[in-house]
């Protein structure tokens, strides 16, 4: 599996783990990962990109629509471990303005 995901012990963080590419062929397994959600509202949404070696357009739509379900601007939703190739293309898109990226 391409998309993992953990919740904290205390339900307050969700962390969604991508690796590979983070492309359209990834959206389905996105979406199921943070439709968890809806059960319990975690305070805190973190997108490990550790081993996401590349994004393209859909993927930047999935993010948006992660924020979005996650509460807008109201979320806290983070993009850690970016490569830097992923984070060029990030910054390029400004989410750096939507995001807390690390």
């Amino acid at each position: 599996m391409s998309v993992n995901t953990k919740v904290s012990e205390d339900g307050q963080k969700l962390t969604i783990s991508i690796k590979g590419r983070f492309d359209f062929a990834k959206h389905q397994e996105f979406r199921d990962s943070f439709g968890q959600i809806d059960n319990q509202r975690p305070n805190a949404v973190v997108v490990d990109l550790k081993e996401a070696t590349y994004l393209d357009s859909s993927a930047l739509g999935m993010l948006l629509l992660l924020r979005d379900h996650a509460g807008g601007d109201e979320s806290d939703v983070r993009l850690i471990n970016s490569s830097s190739d992923v984070r060029k293309i990030l910054a390029i898109s400004n989410f750096d303005k939507l995001f807390d990226i690390t």
